[in-house]
């Protein structure tokens, strides 16, 4: 297994906006692709704003590109998104999920 790590801080003000995009429109596309296992949400305030740390959880590599696309290493964000954010990282990182094989 896979886990899929991206981070973005939103603006003071629009944390619930991103939650509900997350949870209405992001999470429900993932969940219909097959080999997508799990997601989460963490949240920590900075000064800049929140925080999120957004985690999903995929059986391989070629589940995530059915999501990300090609360059599964790009971060997926869409225009309403970025509206919303400070800032936000640009590509993802990948980590295996040692003893899930």
């Amino acid at each position: 297994m896979i886990e899929r790590h991206w981070k973005g801080i939103a603006k003071t003000g629009e944390e619930n906006n991103y939650i509900h995009h997350l949870k209405t429109e992001t999470f429900q596309a993932i969940a219909a692709i097959p080999g997508f296992i799990k997601a989460a949400i963490l949240t920590r305030k900075v000064e800049k704003g929140t925080e999120f740390l957004i985690v999903t959880t995929w059986d391989s590599l070629d589940a995530i590109k059915k999501f990300a696309g090609e360059d599964a290493e790009k971060a997926v964000v869409p225009e309403s998104v970025q509206k919303i954010m400070v800032e936000y990282e640009d590509v993802v990182r990948h980590y295996e999920i040692e003893g899930s094989k």
